[in-house]
């Protein structure tokens, strides 16, 4: 039975129903639907507003849903409208009159915001958990390799010398930020909308910070209309989501140029590639091409979000309703993603040598250059050009700046000596950038260190919420 039957006169069309109907896609949120209807029970029976043994009647019904549901016993009705009815509708065939009651100072409206906010604080607890594995193996990775030269880039052009373990840990930074913006979402998500009603609160006298603290909650919403009616905790999730996505998804375009024969960086391990149908010679980055494909379609799910809220009038809209199929593929998406990339970063074969090679050939060392005029009394802007007439002889003819005699260097000015050859060494470029934030070797070792710290102070985010029976 529809729990707004009474209204109406006739029967839904089969066709609305079913456009209507949210099963589908929040049969997800079962246990937490149970864990809000069990405190809001609790409460209820606490307060004097249903009997309290009605209330630990409704609240043992509950458990033993969910048992039989997550043993299989009972199976989610494909036809009931949402997981709310479904839910309702098996304790009221259980209970009788007690399974009524439960409905009792409480409104689909906060009851669905309840659900999902329970449901999408377990998503960033589990989101950042894997995101913590990756930046683990990141940082350990990084300093295996933190002597590994290679050629940074801008505009895809060799730069200056840097580490292999220096560009991991770019990567370490980012997701440590994605960190902080999931825990950020989280803690602004973690307040009970139960007890706004339909929008304007209700009569009875409920005691808000109880079934908020049953919840693990840091409180009660503050305003009615505001509890049903904004998903901004689902936008800022999907956002967060988002942002980690784009840092895979450039993550993923370097390991599918580093992989090719064009650079040859790394290769990655046989169990996270694939071959051609045609091709018998190929080995091929799939996993980093889907991640960096599915980037736009987290992308296109917060996009989504923010279109679907952005002209909706206070308070409740069906709308609505399509923040959770956004919402819910964002977080899965990025919990798929991580499952696949942590062990394909953890396995793949780092080729020191080769990075070394390309470094050797890209003048990557100008500016160790100029820097040494200027540190034999040359202003910089000089020596920028005398190093960059240099380095325009060694391509006309063929040459690097390392293997260029001294005469050369003394004809494009005067204060080169022997000494010059040991400043544009890669090795003293790279160990020379010893300043906060530089590639210095010991720099990369002592980074991923202080991130690993970070990482092991993070506290782990609370415990499921118990079940109810703890609560009466």
């Amino acid at each position: 039975m529809k729990l707004w039957a009474g209204r109406f006169q006739k029967e839904t069309d089969q066709k609305t129903n079913d456009f209507n109907s949210s099963i589908s896609f929040d049969s997800r949120m079962a246990r937490e639907d149970i864990e809000g209807s069990i405190a809001h029970a609790a409460m209820l029976g606490a307060c004097g507003v249903i009997d309290k043994d009605e209330a630990g009647k409704i609240c043992i019904g509950l458990e033993q849903i969910l048992r039989d549901l997550e043993s299989g016993a009972l199976q989610i009705d494909p036809s009931a409208e949402d997981i709310h009815t479904f839910i309702e509708g098996e304790l009221t065939q259980r209970l009788g009159d007690a399974g009524k009651r439960l409905h009792t100072a409480r409104s689909r409206n906060d009851q669905v915001a309840l659900d999902v906010r329970l449901y999408l604080r377990k998503q960033c607890d589990a989101l950042s958990g894997q995101l913590r594995d990756l930046t683990q193996v990141l940082c350990k990775k990084a300093a295996g390799y933190a002597e590994a030269v290679m050629p940074g880039y801008t505009h895809l052009q060799r730069a200056q010398p840097i580490t292999f373990g220096h560009h991991l840990m770019a990567y370490a930074e980012m997701f440590l930020r994605d960190l902080d913006r999931l825990r950020d979402a989280r803690k602004r998500m973690n307040f009970c909308p139960l007890g706004s009603g339909a929008l304007a609160g209700t009569t009875y006298p409920l005691d808000r910070g109880m079934t908020a603290s049953l919840l693990g909650f840091d409180g009660p919403t503050h305003n009615s209309l505001d509890g049903v009616s904004d998903r901004d905790f689902c936008m800022e999730l999907a956002a967060a989501v988002a942002i980690t996505m784009v840092h895979l998804s450039r993550f993923s375009e370097e390991i599918i140029l580093w992989c090719s024969w064009e650079f040859k960086f790394i290769e990655l391990d046989d169990a996270f590639s694939t071959g051609s149908s045609i091709m018998p010679q190929k080995k091929n980055p799939d996993i980093a091409e889907l991640v960096r494909g599915k980037a736009g379609r987290v992308i296109g799910g917060l996009t989504a979000l923010l279109t679907m809220m952005k002209g909706l009038p206070l308070a409740y809209n069906k709308d609505m309703q399509e923040d959770k199929e956004a919402v819910f593929d964002a977080v899965d998406t990025l919990s798929m993603c991580l499952t696949a990339f942590v062990p394909m970063v953890e396995t793949m074969k780092v080729l020191p040598e080769n990075m070394r090679r390309a470094a050797a050939r890209g003048f990557i060392n100008a500016t160790d250059c100029a820097d040494y005029l200027v540190g034999k009394g040359l202003p910089f802007r000089d020596a920028y050009k005398v190093t960059g007439s240099l380095v325009a002889y060694c391509i006309e003819h063929g040459r690097t700046l390392e293997d260029l005699p001294l005469e050369t260097y003394q004809a494009f000015h005067p204060l080169f000596g022997e000494d010059v050859y040991e400043a544009i060494s890669l090795e003293r470029c790279v160990n020379g950038r010893k300043v906060l934030g530089g590639p210095a070797p010991e720099n990369v070792r002592a980074e991923s260190e202080r991130v690993l710290a970070l990482l092991s102070a993070c506290e782990e985010q609370p415990e499921a919420v118990p079940g109810g029976e703890l609560w009466l």
